[in-house]
C-alpha cells in the first residue's frame, strides 16, 4: 500500500478500502457486512461515553476513532453496493446543520 498520511480523512478511507480490498484485504474485514458490524457501533458509542465521563482526553480521543472506523466502515460497504459514500454522509450532516440553524446560516 502507498504511503497513508495518518492524520487525514482520505488516509482513513484509503486504510478501510485496503482492508476491504478482495485480493489484498484483511479475511476477517472481508467476512464483515453493514449487519455484523452493528454490534460494534454501540459497543464503541458506549465506551465513548464512558471516556467522556473520566474526562480522560488520551481515552476520549481512541474512543472517538473507535466511533469514526464504525461510521467509515459502514459508509464503506454502502460505497461497495453503490449507495452512497463518505461525501454523501458529510453533505447530509453539513445540509442538515445548516437547516436547522437558520439564524447562523440565513434560510
Amino acid at each position: 500500500m502507498q504511503s497513508v498520511k495518518k492524520n487525514s480523512l482520505s488516509g482513513l478511507l484509503r486504510v478501510v478500502e485496503t482492508l476491504r480490498d478482495p485480493e489484498k484485504g484483511c479475511k476477517w474485514d472481508l467476512k464483515q457486512t453493514s449487519k455484523s458490524l452493528e454490534p460494534y457501533i454501540i459497543e464503541e458509542a458506549y465506551e465513548l461515553i464512558e471516556a467522556l465521563e473520566t474526562g480522560d482526553i488520551t481515552k476520549i480521543t481512541d474512543e472517538l476513532g473507535d466511533l469514526l472506523l464504525q461510521i467509515i466502515f459502514q459508509t464503506q460497504f454502502a460505497k461497495e453496493q453503490g449507495h452512497f459514500d463518505i461525501e454523501n454522509v458529510i453533505e447530509v450532516a453539513t445540509d442538515k446543520m445548516i437547516r436547522r440553524h437558520p439564524h447562523i446560516f440565513g434560510n
